[in-house]
């Protein structure tokens, strides 16, 4: 029997401390894990790449969304990397996580960093804006002139949220270090190392296999990736259950816990998005290696009703945009005006 189990209702801090022995990597489970992600996603667009070249573009385009989830596999790889939770060795860590960066073309030590602000002030209505989804209180949207609404409302639009936006953000945005330009070299070395890393690697494939079958196969890819990225981003943390909470109240393993859904997936879509689902967990202890997350819900079932999210019941949280401080819950734009159409100040 666990500690937990004895003194029966647990704390976010006491889960903390009982999943450490979760935090051990495998060098010979994250080979593992390498080799049966890397090598099927070369293979997979090799094999787009001959039948576009034979005239089969439907064969090709067909087979962009299965490329497209390795590719968001490796970037949960990257993902741990940057943790220092899929290899034991932290060299191993960086130099794979570097790698792989320019295949998600995603400047790997400069998102470390900004991803490590995002775990240590998620939920935090007073540290928002770095490695975020950009979110407003009801509050502080009406207080806004109409240009200001329109703008946050266009953001927050589905076509933006998860169709201009991944595209923007993946192809253009990571070009720099948005938002630590004055912050160092290390910001700029890591997403310039990483624009040379993708030129060369562009450069070669275009060189080899000329430019249009290049873009017929690899732009569908990673737009579709960058999509499915964004939403599992999304979903993790804009749900109407999460939490949110001023700095003098805010506490970071309760936000890990309460504020981080669990997205419950079929085992496919877990497999291909590196179990990231199981969110409430990665954040209450992010040193837990993706392969070992199921393990921890094994050990623990009742981690596994802690913000338990369904894909059917996930749909609906795109609607969701106001943080409601009184209620405590995101509400959509319409449930704002229904219940609360002028809040004291938007006069």
């Amino acid at each position: 029997m666990s500690a937990i189990e004895a003194n029966g209702a647990a704390t976010a801090r006491d889960w903390a401390r009982a999943l450490a022995p979760y935090r051990q990597a495998s060098a010979a489970r994250a080979v593992f894990e390498l080799s049966v992600t890397f090598p099927p996603f070369a293979a997979l667009w090799t094999a787009m790449l001959i039948a576009s070249r034979h005239g089969l573009i439907w064969l090709s385009l067909g087979s962009a969304p299965l490329a497209a989830g390795l590719l968001v596999r490796l970037f949960m790889i990257q993902h741990d990397c940057g943790h220092g939770a899929f290899f034991p060795s932290k060299l191993a860590n960086d130099w794979v996580g570097r790698a792989i960066g320019v295949m998600t073309m995603t400047p790997y030590d400069h998102w470390r960093r900004s991803h490590a602000i995002h775990h240590a002030t998620s939920g935090n209505l007073d540290r928002r804006g770095i490695g975020d989804i950009k979110t407003l209180t009801v509050r502080e949207y009406f207080a806004l002139n109409w240009r200001g609404r329109l703008r946050y409302r266009l953001y927050r639009h589905p076509i933006v949220m998860f169709g201009l936006g991944p595209a923007y953000m993946f192809l253009i945005e990571s070009r720099l270090p948005f938002g630590f330009m004055r912050k160092g070299a290390m910001p700029w070395l890591s997403t310039m190392s990483t624009n040379a890393g993708i030129l060369i690697a562009a450069g070669l494939l275009i060189w080899g296999v000329g430019l249009m079958p290049f873009l017929v196969v690899h732009l569908p890819i990673t737009l579709i990736g960058a999509t499915a990225g964004v939403w599992l981003f999304y979903v993790q943390h804009q749900f109407e259950a999460t939490t949110w909470d001023g700095a003098a109240d805010w506490r970071q393993p309760e936000a890990a816990l309460h504020g981080s859904s669990h997205y419950d997936l079929a085992p496919p879509l877990s497999w291909f998005s590196a179990n990231i689902g199981v969110h409430q967990v990665h954040h209450l202890s992010s040193g837990i290696p993706f392969y070992r997350l199921p393990e921890v819900l094994r050990n623990h079932p009742e981690l596994s009703e802690v913000g338990r999210l369904t894909l059917w019941r996930s749909l609906a949280c795109v609607r969701l945009a106001l943080w409601d401080e009184e209620k405590r819950r995101l509400l959509s734009f319409r449930e704002t005006w229904a219940e609360q159409p002028f809040p004291d100040g938007a006069r």
